[in-house]
């Protein structure tokens, strides 16, 4: 059983009515989300998007925790890096990437995962050759993820169409405006909800990738990769929103 934050839930009840369905579904403590089920038959194939003007912290967090799957799980996970075209990108910050796969070669995607690049919020959502990529990839692909605005580049592929979800804290505004038929959560790290898992970025990159993790290897795996990196995971301190 998980625990529901509910604020002021004592006068909620005592009032004789409920809090809103949004803060219901805000998760902590006491979360178990891994399923025997849930575990992978064969190495999964992750493919992050990187387009010029990713974003570091985007790209590099779910990178970092996808792979060192291959040090605490039986399969691991396969990590690749996949572009338009397969010359060099270069991040927001400047760093030069050479992608190991482009959109006309690139294998099977089991994750499909969705960094922030600087211009998610606009000029990126008229790409079509980006969008379709986006679409095909993310409708075949077991789960799609998103950091940051990379939320954006999902919702115009029509891949968050009637699923809740999240994006960058102080884009949230502006996400909606865009797509008002979503329903879109605030204050919260990460939403998973059906295959896909939207998320707030930054810093918090981190925590959507190690909670796949968790829900598909298991809380030993996830903790074990997130040591391997200093990191001192905790699902039950994060505040998320899955399905009931």
């Amino acid at each position: 059983m998980r625990n529901i934050l509910i604020p002021l839930l004592s006068l909620a009840l005592f009032c004789g009515c409920q809090p809103p369905k949004e803060e219901q579904e805000v998760v902590r403590a006491s979360v178990e989300v891994y399923k025997t089920e849930n575990q992978p038959t064969e190495t999964l194939n992750i493919g992050i998007l990187a387009i010029n003007g990713v974003y570091n912290s985007e790209l590099m967090a779910p990178y970092d925790i996808f792979q060192h799957t291959i040090f605490h799980t039986e399969k691991g996970m396969k990590v690749f890096i996949v572009s338009p075209t397969e010359e060099a990108i270069k991040t927001f910050e400047g760093i030069r990437i050479l992608p190991d796969y482009d959109f006309e070669n690139v294998p099977e995607i089991d994750v499909l995962v969705v960094p922030s690049a600087e211009h998610n919020m606009d000029t990126d959502l008229e790409d079509e050759t980006l969008i379709n990529f986006v679409k095909e990839k993310g409708e075949a692909a077991k789960f799609i993820m998103s950091l940051c605005d990379g939320a954006f580049i999902l919702a115009q592929a029509g891949l968050l169409d009637g699923l809740r979800c999240t994006t960058f804290p102080s884009d949230i505004d502006r996400f909606k405006e865009t797509f008002p038929h979503l329903d879109v959560r605030r204050d919260i790290s990460f939403v998973h909800d059906g295959k896909a898992i939207t998320s707030a970025g930054g810093a918090k990159s981190y925590d959507p990738a190690l909670y796949l993790v968790e829900y598909l290897y298991g809380k030993k795996a996830a903790v074990g990769v997130g040591k391997g990196l200093v990191i001192d995971w905790k699902l039950e301190e994060i505040e998320f929103v899955i399905p009931q």
